[in-house]
């Protein structure tokens, strides 16, 4: 089993693929689109998420998609970049460990950042485009029924690593994405706690 993990521990340029990662992760593609276009600082409104679904309520739609692209594509390029430029598979999975957490926790913004889920999405397209297409679509189906981002997010997430497990039977893939979804699930705690008391904002809702 402790192999699963040796792409975290691969010397010099797994350290490299880390700080190349976070340093990809961490631009705040909303708040840097939403002041660009003279809209309100979004950790002021809503959430006070930086993210996709935050954008969304200030009505700006077309903004909400280039953010949703911009978290996308930063996981993206940081796994792709990484396993070019430093050695292969074990780069990209260190490179999307940083994107992810640069995402979480720029340096930016004081190290509070947004909620990891356009990130994620982005690593794992990276990483194995088939599965993140399920992923996009278990999101999309049970957006559609619940009207809920969080538990659209929560649900996706969480099915991952088990995919890539039994069906990709990917053990180092399944054991990054398995970190992820921890670290994703922790930063929607808030959300988990508002979806069980029924007080979660639904997608498109103004706040």
């Amino acid at each position: 089993m402790a192999e699963a993990f040796a792409w975290a521990f691969s010397g010099p340029m797994g350290l490299a693929a880390l700080v190349l990662g976070y340093l990809c992760g961490s631009v705040p593609f909303g708040i840097i689109l939403t002041r660009l276009t003279g809209g309100p600082d979004l950790r002021t409104i809503g959430s006070g998420n930086i993210g996709a679904t935050n954008v969304l309520r200030t009505g700006n739609k077309k903004l909400a998609a280039l953010t949703l692209l911009g978290d996308m594509l930063k996981g993206t390029a940081a796994v792709l970049l990484a396993g070019w430029l430093l050695g292969g598979k074990n780069a990209a999975l260190a490179a999307g460990l940083g994107a992810f957490i640069g995402h979480l926790f720029p340096v930016w913004l004081r190290f509070k950042g947004g909620k990891g889920v356009a990130t994620f999405l982005g690593i794992l397209i990276g990483l194995k485009w088939s599965i993140a297409l399920i992923f996009a679509a278990i999101w999309l189906s049970i957006a559609y029924l619940s009207k809920y981002s969080s538990l659209s997010a929560l649900i996706a997430s969480l099915l991952t690593p088990l995919l890539l497990w039994f069906w990709v039977r990917d053990v180092q893939m399944a054991g990054l994405m398995a970190i992820l979804t921890l670290l994703l699930w922790f930063m929607h705690r808030e959300n988990i706690t508002r979806l069980l008391a029924g007080r979660e904002g639904k997608i498109g809702q103004k706040g």
